[in-house]
C-alpha cells in the first residue's frame, strides 16, 4: 500500500517521531496507523534498552502549583540540544500537567499513569526512540498546603515548590521559594534536619577539627625549630624550597622529621573535649547556613533572616521541595 504525505504528516503529528521513521513504520504496517504506532513504540523501547548504560545528565525540570497542591517533574536526557528541544520540553509539560491533575503518590505511580492510550513511561520511551537518546523520568516530588507556590528557574534545570499558611501573600511565599531555589536549604529548621545528616556533618566536623589541631601542632613545631611553616607544608615544597636556598639541608631533614613524627604525637595528646566543642560549633554553623528559616534572606537589603521576613509578614512555611539537574 502506497504511503501518502498526508498519512506521514498525520502520524508524525500523533507521535512526534521523525519524518523518515514515520514513513518507514507506515510502509512496514501497510498504512495501518495503530500498527505503525506500535512499531515506533517498539523502536523507542529498543533504543532505550540499547542506551541504558549511557549517562543522562541533561534534561528538563518543571514545577506547577495551585489549589493546595504543587509538584515538580524532571526528565533526563543525554544532551543539552535535546533538553532544549521544543517537543522534549512539551513532553515534560504534558507529564507535569498529568501529575498535577492526578496527584500520583510517587514516581512509580506517575510512570504508570496513563495519558491517552500510553503510560507516562511509554511516552518517555517513545520520545527516546524519536531522538535516539537515553531518557528517564528521574524525579517527581509534591506537597500540599493551604497556600502553594512554584518557581521555575530560567533554563529549565531547577525548580522549587513551597507550601505555606493560608494567609501567605504571593510576594512573600514566592520570595521564599526563590530562596529555596537559590540557597538549597536541607530542611525548614534545625528540628527538621534528619538525624542522619546531623550525624554525618558532626563526623565531618570532628575529622576536620582533629586535622586542624594536627596542622597547628606541626606549624608550632616548625616555628620552634626556626623553620617557616609556609616553606615546609609538604614534602614537595621542602624539596623545591631547599633547591631555591630557602631551606638548608639540615632544616629540610628536620622539617621532614617533624612532619613524619608530630601528627601521631598530636593525636595521642589531643584534647577531645576541645575537639568536640569546636565540632559542635561547626555543626551549629552548618545548621544555621543550611536551614531555610535561619538563612539570610536573599531579597532583603539588610541582613534580615528568612524567619524575620516570615514573622513580619505573619506567614508560616510548612514544607518545600527542590529539584535540580545542575552540578552543585
Amino acid at each position: 500500500m502506497a504511503v501518502t504525505l498526508a498519512d506521514i504528516k498525520k502520524l508524525r503529528e500523533m507521535t512526534g517521531a521523525g519524518m523518515m521513521d514515520v514513513k518507514k513504520a507506515l510502509e512496514e504496517a501497510n498504512g495501518d496507523f495503530e500498527v505503525a504506532k506500535d512499531l515506533l513504540r517498539k523502536r523507542g523501547q529498543a533504543i532505550a534498552a540499547k542506551r541504558s548504560d549511557r549517562e543522562a545528565s541533561e534534561g528538563c525540570v518543571l514545577a506547577k502549583a495551585g489549589n493546595g497542591f504543587a509538584c515538580i517533574v524532571a526528565v533526563k536526557c543525554e544532551t543539552d540540544f535535546v533538553a532544549k528541544n521544543e517537543d522534549f520540553v512539551g513532553m515534560v509539560k504534558l507529564i507535569l500537567d498529568a501529575a498535577f491533575e492526578n496527584q500520583p503518590a510517587d514516581l512509580e505511580a506517575l510512570k504508570t499513569l496513563k495519558i491517552g492510550n500510553l503510560t507516562v513511561a511509554e511516552i518517555v520511551t517513545e520520545r527516546s526512540g524519536v531522538t535516539g537518546e537515553k531518557m528517564e523520568l528521574s524525579d517527581y516530588v509534591w506537597l500540599k498546603g493551604e497556600t502553594v507556590d512554584a518557581y521555575n528557574h530560567l533554563g529549565n534545570k531547577l525548580s522549587s515548590i513551597v507550601a505555606a499558611s493560608a494567609n501567605a501573600d504571593h510576594d512573600t511565599i514566592h520570595g521564599v521559594n526563590m530562596q529555596v531555589a537559590s540557597m538549597a536549604p536541607v530542611a525548614l529548621d534545625a528540628d527538621h534536619v534528619a538525624q542522619e545528616i546531623k550525624d554525618r556533618e558532626l563526623a565531618v566536623a570532628i575529622d576536620k577539627t582533629k586535622q586542624d589541631e594536627v596542622n597547628k601542632a606541626i606549624e608550632n613545631a616548625l616555628r620552634k625549630a626556626g623553620i617557616n611553616p609556609a616553606h615546609a607544608d609538604s614534602d614537595e615544597h621542602i624539596a623545591s624550597n631547599t633547591a631555591k636556598g630557602w631551606l638548608t639541608e639540615e632544616q629540610a631533614e628536620q622539617a621532614r622529621a617533624i612532619r613524619a613524627n608530630v601528627p601521631a604525637e598530636a593525636e595521642a595528646n589531643m584534647n577531645m573535649k576541645k575537639v568536640e566543642m569546636i565540632a559542635q560549633g561547626r555543626l551549629a554553623k552548618f545548621l544555621k547556613e543550611s536551614t531555610l528559616v535561619e538563612q539570610q534572606y536573599i531579597l532583603a537589603d539588610d541582613k534580615s533572616l528568612v524567619k524575620d521576613v516570615l514573622k513580619k509578614a505573619n506567614v508560616t512555611i510548612t514544607d518545600f521541595k527542590r529539584v535540580t539537574l545542575n552540578q552543585e
